[in-house]
């Protein structure tokens, strides 16, 4: 009977034990997981004139590069493909040569990205004379062509 009586004490103090340290675990938050890579989002956009802050938006894309391209851009993975090469720096998309001829007429048009890309913010804009200048100094790439 004495073996019955310790085997109860010994029953109830390690299920009371298990319940507090339960109980210490079941309050504590855990972190979120780290995301497993940075941003990278972006809005650009193809205005008419020769001020991004008052022209008139003729065109504007979403592009969004991590995890997968996506967005309203026709071609995302181009994009995004370019966007990398460049180490997502715009200006390193223009090639201030020109290989292509163009008229002279004034016909500015305007290109905008802005967002963050892979974690940090980018803002950008450039005016073009015309849109055959700014398809020829964009080297006909895709990150400008919507």
């Amino acid at each position: 009977m004495r073996y019955f009586r310790t085997l109860g004490a010994t029953a109830f103090a390690t299920a009371t034990g298990l319940a507090l340290v339960g109980a210490a675990f079941t309050g504590t938050a855990t972190a979120a997981p780290e995301s497993l890579y940075a941003p990278s989002a972006l809005v650009m956009t193809i205005g008419a004139g020769a001020d991004p802050s008052s022209d008139t938006v003729v065109r504007a894309v979403t592009l969004t590069c991590a995890p997968t391209p996506s967005g309203s851009h026709p071609a995302p993975e181009a994009a995004c493909a370019e966007l990398a090469a460049a180490e997502g720096d715009f200006a390193n998309l223009t090639d201030l040569r020109g290989g292509r001829p163009c008229t002279r007429e004034w016909n500015p048009v305007t290109v905008t990205g802005d967002g963050v890309w892979q974690g940090r913010r980018v803002s950008w804009s450039a005016t073009y004379g015309n849109p055959c200048e700014l398809r020829a100094r964009t080297a006909e790439g895709t990150v400008f062509a919507f």
